[in-house]
């Protein structure tokens, strides 16, 4: 009865699975979906207003208009009023005189402290005015608090900008308010950390960096993206016909980066985009509306209100490939406006509509993202491969008699299926997804970490495999109490446990929402069918179960991997010739960097890094332990760790050519890329787009599957942990069918537990970030972990209490180095674990213990332990 249930409830997720699809199969094109924002309080409108968001409510202050005449004898009036708007469907409130000087055409940028204002022009001069402004609700009426910060080093008008975590940037513009000299110079503010540090705010100071190279310009939209200031087009001024200065429209585009004080050049705009709105948007896009190419300036006297407008069309450039198209288009042409993100829209407050015409109208879009269908026939085959996975857990239960049936197997498991276990347990569907998005994003800078697992495989042969196997242990963590004490066990145990718990949820999460937005899956569908079939084929089938549904699931991710190359080099011109030219051509397989700078990805910090980090997963983590005692004996264990040793490289190059090919193929088809998904989205992108009908299905199968084998891993090794280090290890007398019995239930609620909070996630915005923060934590105890072990079979002389103060010592030194140094996050492996080491062994030296048996629990003995 109990399989019988079981089978009804994989059969109702798998129909959960048809009907949710079935809502997703239209495939939308167009990413805008514009709308009005309730109309500005002033009947013209205004150009060059600053504007930004204060405490939730769009602002904007200044700007210029024409009163009068529009053309002819009529005279530009600038205007020193503050408006703000605090409901989408309300209205506008008027500060009248509120701004600090009648003022426009400055930069206005949103800062966690409100908005600030720099520079601008009236009538007469541009200015150096730097303000920030913070608009508050005082009961129904609104109160400005406005504090004055350094000016600008020299006036400037018409300026870029940009804000790059607490710093500002003013970059170009011109000197006065008539265009009679324009300037390449960059300018930056860094704002304080702490809003009460009057200290730090007194002693606020601009510093001149280097300025762009190419010529020095007015007008250029601007933006900031991925934590570099991208400046595109404007206009240079040149002699003209009598000798006074003359407009000449740039297409060229530059992009700032901080962290090197230097500049770079991409590829032109399509046309010149003079005093276009511009933002950027999600991962790696920057949306410039509109813009002024100058074909049609000589015709404004002419035509006068007849003049045909701005263009309407929104470009897109993409930082990644360097590519621009044109993603959609506007209702109608502005310029001379700011972009602002209010309430998940981007807003154009007001703005110039045609020369000397300004808009009152406030229009407002939302990027919706393309949605790609994910059919019938794919679910098809989703639904078919789902159902073979809780077949095997059906298959495999009739052999789990034992608690060493359900947490090692029985020790039959063969040997390369055990390696190929360990293969998918350390792929989740994540890294599936991360590492061709990273080599997308990046170059091949990482593939030596990869080399690293190579390297360790014989440390853990050689040095570890020994203890794990002849102390015929079957929870890792038991060797930690036979050489320390109980104590060291179980902080062993408990951190392994509370970290998984973290792990599995957002192994389900992540890979969810990633899966939901490239096929319109429903993401409570994603993690429950995901969640509740890892859950049920590892209850029923223990161990076995996990590992066989592990070898079938690396077939697939290899398989759909190596689909996806072959069919990315049919569709792009030259097929790999021309994706190796793209990718040399644009440093894409740049494999090493030298240098000492621990802060970036150089060679030794991703080689040293990659060593400890692989030694966290291959000697302390029980969900790869538990694959060692599978086998037979510790021969086959050692041909199990040899083989996903060997498989590691060619499906790393599998993995890192993917990213390449991805490169080139974007590169050759922007139009295809999705501005809503984050990079690490990239590759299910292109397989819910790019792959025939029933094969997307077969690779999108694999990355549930890749989810699931790392839930299922966690789950069993989590279930054996309990039981071994808890349950056994405390009750004096067990009944090994009650254990089992107790360990199919604890399985059963930490699918659960783990489903619940990864839905839980999913319906939370600021969850996400409280779930980094409680990994973060629990990660600093892993280092330690893996350092306890390095203490006890590498030393003699350390004991309990100093390997203790080592775990305790070691995660808060890595905090310290992690939250108030800049060292690369590769590197944290390293010092957790050295760090453990280090004031483990002297902590042991100093306080002395009574002695401990260690004979067979070191290197030094374990050719004697009695169990060989």
């Amino acid at each position: 009865m109990r399989k019988h249930a079981v089978l009804l409830t994989a059969a109702a997720i798998i129909i959960s699975l048809i009907t949710g699809v079935q809502a997703a199969e239209k495939v939308t094109d167009n990413i805008f979906e514009w709308s009005e924002l309730p109309t500005i309080n002033d009947p013209l409108g205004f150009g060059g207003p600053f504007a930004g968001v204060s405490n939730d409510m769009l602002v904007i202050a200044g700007g210029a208009h024409f009163p009068e005449k529009v053309w002819g004898e009529g005279s530009k009036v600038w205007r020193g009023d503050i408006r703000v708007l605090d409901d989408e469907n309300g209205q506008w409130q008027t500060l009248e005189s509120a701004f600090h000087r009648p003022l426009a055409y400055g930069v206005s940028l949103t800062t966690p402290y409100g908005i600030l204002t720099a520079g601008g022009s009236d009538a007469d001069r541009a200015y150096r005015d730097v303000y920030l402004y913070n608009i508050e609700k005082n009961g129904g009426d609104l109160k400005v608090d406005r504090r004055q910060l350094p000016d600008l080093p020299a006036p400037r008008a018409a300026s870029s900008g940009g804000l790059i975590g607490n710093t500002v940037y003013i970059c170009c513009g011109q000197t006065e308010s008539a265009e009679t000299e324009v300037t390449a110079t960059i300018w930056k503010l860094e704002l304080p950390a702490d809003p009460a540090d009057n200290n730090a705010w007194d002693s606020l100071a601009w510093e001149t960096l280097t300025p762009l190279p190419g010529p020095p310009r007015s007008q250029a939209p601007s933006a900031v993206q991925n934590g570099k200031l991208y400046v595109f087009s404007g206009f240079t001024l040149i002699p003209g016909e009598d000798g006074s200065p003359a407009r000449s429209y740039l297409s060229d585009s530059w992009c700032y980066n901080p962290s090197s004080d230097s500049w770079k050049q991409l590829s032109d705009c399509p046309i010149p985009v003079i005093a276009a709105p511009a933002i950027g948007f999600g991962d790696s896009h920057i949306f410039v509306f509109s813009g002024s190419d100058g074909t049609k300036s000589h015709l404004v006297d002419v035509l006068k209100d007849k003049w045909p407008g701005f263009t309407t069309d929104v470009l897109s450039y993409h930082t990644i490939t360097d590519t621009w198209i044109v993603a959609g288009s506007m209702p109608y042409g502005m310029v001379t406006t700011t972009a602002v993100n209010w309430r998940g829209k981007i807003v154009l407050p007001s703005g110039e509509i045609k020369p000397r015409i300004r808009t009152n109208r406030v229009p407002a879009v939302e990027v919706t993202g393309k949605q790609a269908g994910f059919g019938l026939l794919n679910t098809i085959f989703l639904s078919v491969y789902l159902a073979s996975l809780v077949g095997m857990g059906f298959y495999f239960s009739r052999r789990e008699k034992t608690t060493e049936d359900f947490f090692i197997g029985g020790r039959r498991v063969p040997w390369w299926a055990a390696g190929l276990s360990i293969f998918g347990t350390q792929l989740s569907s994540i890294s599936f997804m991360a590492i061709p998005a990273k080599v997308y994003a990046t170059n091949w800078l990482y593939f030596v970490g990869f080399i690293c697992i190579v390297l360790v495989q014989p440390i853990v042969v050689w040095f570890y495999l020994p203890f794990f196997r002849r102390l015929n242990i079957t929870s890792a963590y038991d060797y930690l109490e036979r050489r320390f004490n109980l104590a060291v066990r179980m902080l062993g145990s408990l951190s392994f446990v509370l970290f998984q718990l973290g792990r599995m949820t957002i192994v389900l999460f992540l890979p969810a929402l990633a899966l939901s937005a490239v096929t319109g899956i429903d993401i409570f569908v994603c993690i429950i069918v995901m969640g509740v079939l890892a859950t049920l084929y590892t209850v029923l089938g223990g161990i076995e179960a996990v590992i066989w549904t592990d070898v079938l699931q690396v077939i697939v991710l290899i398989g759909g991997a190596l689909l996806s190359l072959v069919i990315i080099v049919l569709n792009v011109d030259g097929g790999i010739g021309s994706i190796i030219h793209t990718g040399m051509t644009d440093g894409k397989f740049k494999f090493v960097e030298l240098g000492w700078d621990i802060t970036a990805p150089v060679l030794w910090v991703i080689f040293i890094g990659g060593m400890f980090q692989n030694m966290v997963s291959y000697s302390a983590d029980q969900a790869v332990i538990q694959r060692y005692l599978t086998t037979k004996d510790e021969k086959a264990a050692a041909k199990a760790i040899w083989t996903n040793g060997i498989m590691i490289l060619p499906i790393a190059l599998v993995w890192f050519s993917l990213g390449t090919a991805l490169y080139a193929f974007y590169k050759a088809h922007p139009a295809s890329l999705d501005p809503s998904l984050i990079t690490d989205q990239t590759f299910p992108l292109f397989i819910a787009q790019e792959l025939p009908d029933g094969i997307v299905g077969l690779v999108i199968a694999g990355l549930f599957a890749a989810s699931m084998s790392t839930v299922d891993s966690s789950l069993n090794s989590i279930s054996t942990v309990l039981i071994t280090d808890f349950y056994s290890r405390f009750k004096t007398v067990t009944d090994d069918s009650k254990s089992l019995s107790l360990a199919r239930l604890i399985t059963v609620v930490l699918g659960v537990c783990a489903t619940a909070a990864a839905l839980w996630m999913a319906t939370s915005d600021n969850l996400m970030s409280l779930w980094d923060i409680y990994l973060a934590v629990l990660g600093l105890l892993m280092g330690s972990l893996t350092g306890l072990f390095a203490l006890g079979i590498f030393t003699e002389k350390t004991n309990g209490k100093g390997a203790l103060i080592g775990a305790v010592g070691g995660a808060a030194v890595l905090y310290y180095v992690q939250h108030y140094t800049d060292t690369h996050f590769y590197i944290y492996a390293a010092v957790g674990i050295s760090a453990c080491f280090i004031i483990g062994y002297i902590s042991s030296l100093l306080l002395p213990s009574k002695q401990e048996t260690r004979e067979g629990l070191t290197i030094y003995s374990i050719g004697n332990s009695p169990s060989e």
